[in-house]
């Protein structure tokens, strides 16, 4: 007997069952970015860009990413673009993506997917999101070299291929855990979450304060270094200023929270204090804390 069980796609719900695909007909409906629903994400999820102007292709890759990565019990959520402008500019407006599947060439658009990936490289200075490309040639893979893909699918995407992208992504994921990488100059900098007490936003620089009392700093958003790699692991972002590392957190209430040889409370916004309270009894479940009452 099969195991059955639906998950979301862009294109309505998809009822799965090993080793086929089947669409429930159902009403399509617009997606709902995940960046747009931090408060109700699992922060575990998975968040996929496809970016391919064959809207069959498209169709085909969702559904198929999807149902690898519900048999292995991982919650996904795959967005569909049609150009490269289109994705830029929804990573201009802070969207972000764990998995991006990039076609190469597009038909009538201007931008190909070579500059869409040096974009996101370089202009958005993005080096921890996974780049596969697709295509159906390899006329381009010496240009490929600079964006460091972390794979290249020739069409038509055979199933096994794709799979074993997505193995390989979920290998690489596990080495990063425990990990922060920054880049500074023409090299990269690496550091222990567990030595990171907290960032704080700086003007154009961030400053991670480390537990030995030093500091590093660089450039980037706060915003963007919370969602691609601090939002799996213990931190809170309790401000737009400051995100924190839960385990130096020493006492914490509703609107502040105070860490570890730190005699200064630090504020917790109002527009976010419902999520820390959620992730932060979540951290105390997963620890087999239960989960205890935050004061007001």
């Amino acid at each position: 007997m099969y195991n059955q069980f639906e998950v979301n796609g862009k294109y309505g719900k998809i009822k799965m069952s090993s080793g086929s695909f089947s669409k429930k007909p159902t009403a399509a409906k617009t997606p709902i970015n995940a960046y747009n629903l931090a408060k109700e994400c699992d922060p575990n999820m998975v968040h996929i860009a496809i970016c391919d102007d064959e809207k069959q292709i498209g169709a085909d890759l969702e559904r198929t990413l999807l149902g690898i990565f519900a048999e292995q019990g991982i919650n996904a959520e795959v967005d569909v673009y049609f150009s490269g402008e289109e994705l830029c500019r929804k990573m201009e407006a802070s969207a972000h993506y764990d998995l991006i599947y990039l076609d190469i060439e597009f038909a009538k658009q201007e931008i190909n997917g070579v500059e869409v990936g040096r974009l996101i490289r370089e202009t958005h200075n993005n080096n921890m999101v996974d780049i596969v490309y697709i295509s159906w040639g390899k006329a381009y893979a010496m240009e490929l070299f600079d964006i460091r893909p972390m794979n290249f699918l020739v069409k038509p995407l055979e199933h096994d291929k794709v799979e074993g992208t997505v193995n390989t992504y979920l290998m690489l994921s596990k080495l990063r855990e425990g990990e922060f990488v920054y880049k500074s100059g023409h090299g990269t900098v690496m550091l222990q979450l567990n030595d990171i007490v907290y960032f704080e936003n700086s003007g154009k620089k961030i400053i991670a304060h480390l537990a030995d009392g030093g500091w590093n700093e660089f450039y980037g958003s706060l915003k963007a270094v919370y969602d691609e790699q601090l939002k799996k692991s213990d931190f809170l972002f309790i401000h737009a200023s400051y995100a924190v590392n839960y385990n130096y957190v020493t006492e914490i209430r509703f609107t502040q929270l105070t860490l570890r040889n730190s005699p200064t409370p630090m504020t917790i916004s109002k527009s976010k204090r419902e999520e820390v309270r959620r992730r932060y009894h979540g951290m105390l479940r997963k620890r087999g804390r239960g989960e205890l009452r935050v004061e007001s």
